[in-house]
């Protein structure tokens, strides 16, 4: 938390830096429980701290807001009259110039800012990566991080969907394998174990290969030769996971993206997720925002990584499943919209098919992007009753029901990070691309690292209890969330423990049969 004393001891030491590079900003809303994006009043305290030359990149050279439904605010306001919460009282000449690590090279070379290349926008960052990875055991929760890995700037759309600012990068550039795999390296030399493969619009372009005419296309023999590159560059990592996926793109070429699906699915580590950024399910959406794939594309690139990727390790998460991003707010939105998101969720489950994560969210306008102009910098027109209402009943009908076939009780979480208290429950997260939210029902020490059961469901949560279920020593609170115990079939259990056999412990029950679909998740002495 900002209030740890080693953390205000740490942001009170950039005082004395010479050069204070601050990455801040969001472009998509969420809500986050390991941290949250640098406010703008903090950045301003920072700023005004110290007499460092300072400096600005990352998402926030695009406009500030933390919040969805929300017009960013600008660097350069027409208005003369700058408000103190604007990014403007920054100082706009806080603002790296052209791509943020060409600028840090030539200041810790003492030489001129070199002239934009945007046909090489790594050439930087190929050297300043692997010499600044020891930098992420000074995060506050090392070792227990994810670190995202950049592989694409840019998007290789000729025509940019109007909300996002990857288009205000200009044509997608692919950063090289040789680069990709010589940050890892460094990385997981310096103790990093959990990677993303991130900062993409599409995975599956990667490394940008062209048909004649010029359109992009997979190429999986690469994509292969990246994935091999990164496990012997990374030889014991525990999470390899990826982020955004074109559904269009995999939709096109259905016969190469099953191959790169299946290649990721059998090199990464369960639970990773594809996102595939649907946003709506409304034609009339789609065609005023120049949105990435049409419905039918979407459910097509569903059924690919079904195909591909919906495999388990034993008990494990599925390897590779795809997750839908839905937007509101975008222009041509109506209340027949939100019919027509929920009847393509509803499809996607009545046929059978798997979605790790739907991630139901209201647009952010930045300027720069179609959308800021057609809205004339106004924030997004939503109805947050009507947005409310079917965001819950997508939670309902649709989530918990897909959750409890995702991650059905007996499936086996390894690697789970336990990070806060309500009252007598501890819950954790593993380390991965959108990772469940896991309640255990007994008190754990924080920063610990266990595996974990699904004993029941949320909607976008699970109860867990240690794995293997220490029988002998677990609260009877936490042994009456197994399916079928309850509290008084749990309390004959702590009323006859000590249990020498997994035998005993059935003995102990009116009714054995509760207990023995987990006689094989059980264990005598403690947890592993």
């Amino acid at each position: 938390p900002r209030s740890d004393p080693a953390i205000r001891e740490a942001v009170a030491s950039l005082a004395s830096s010479d050069l204070l590079v601050i990455v801040a900003g969001l472009t998509v809303p969420g809500h986050y429980r390991g941290g949250t994006p640098l406010s703008l009043t903090e950045l301003q305290s920072i700023v005004r701290r110290t007499s460092a030359q300072s400096t600005f990149g990352g998402p926030i050279r695009h406009g500030y807001t933390l919040t969805g439904g929300t017009a960013a605010l600008p660097w350069f306001p027409a208005s003369p009259n700058v408000p103190s919460h604007s990014p403007a009282a920054l100082s706009p000449a806080l603002l790296a110039p052209g791509n943020l690590e060409d600028f840090v090279a030539a200041w810790l070379d003492g030489a001129p800012l070199p002239p934009p290349q945007p046909d090489d926008p790594y050439r930087s960052l190929a050297t300043l990566a692997p010499a600044g990875a020891e930098l992420v055991r000074q995060h506050p929760d090392f070792p227990h991080v994810i670190v995202e890995i950049e592989t694409a700037r840019g998007c290789e759309r000729s025509v940019h969907c109007s909300f996002c600012t990857e288009g205000l990068l200009g044509s997608a550039r692919f950063r090289p394998m040789e680069d990709i795999v010589a940050e890892i390296e460094a990385l997981y030399a310096s103790g990093v174990r959990h990677f993303r493969l991130g900062k993409q619009p599409n995975l599956f372009a990667w490394p940008g290969r062209r048909s004649v005419a010029g359109e992009p296309i997979p190429a999986p023999v690469e994509v292969e030769r990246l994935y091999r590159a990164i496990r012997r560059a990374a030889p014991e990592l525990r999470t390899l996971h990826l982020d955004n996926v074109n559904p269009g793109f995999v939709s096109a070429f259905p016969d190469q993206c099953v191959e790169i699906a299946g290649t990721i699915a059998s090199l990464n580590t369960p639970g990773d997720v594809a996102a595939l950024g649907l946003e709506s399910a409304d034609s009339a959406v789609l065609a005023a925002n120049s949105l990435k794939a049409t419905p039918r594309q979407t459910l097509e690139a569903i059924r690919i990584l079904n195909r591909a990727g919906a495999h388990r390790s034993g008990p494990s998460l599925p390897h590779l499943l795809p997750g839908v991003n839905l937007l509101y707010g975008l222009p041509g939105e109506t209340a027949a919209t939100y019919e027509r998101n929920f009847a393509f969720l509803f499809e996607v489950a009545a046929e059978g098919l798997l979605l790790r994560r739907i991630n139901v969210r209201q647009v952010m306008a930045f300027p720069g992007t179609p959308l800021h102009d057609l809205s004339g910098g106004a924030p997004p027109r939503i109805n947050k009753q009507r947005f409310q209402k079917w965001k819950q009943r997508i939670q309902e009908e649709i989530e918990r029901p897909m959750l409890r076939r995702v991650a059905p009780v007996g499936t086996v979480l390894s690697g789970l990070v336990t990070e806060f208290h309500d009252g007598d429950v501890t819950f954790g997260r593993q380390l991965a691309s959108y990772p469940l939210l896991v309640g255990l029902p007994l008190r754990l020490p924080l920063r610990s690292v266990l595996d974990v059961v699904v004993v029941d469901h949320g909607y976008r949560s699970v109860t867990a209890l240690p794995f293997p279920i220490p029988i002998n020593s677990l609260p009877d609170k936490a042994l009456a969330a197994l399916p079928g115990i309850g509290k008084k079939r749990a309390a004959r259990l702590v009323a006859a423990r000590p249990f020498r056999t997994v035998e005993e412990a059935l003995a102990a029950l009116d009714e054995p049969a509760v207990l023995a679909p987990y006689v094989g998740l059980l264990c005598l002495g403690p947890a592993a």
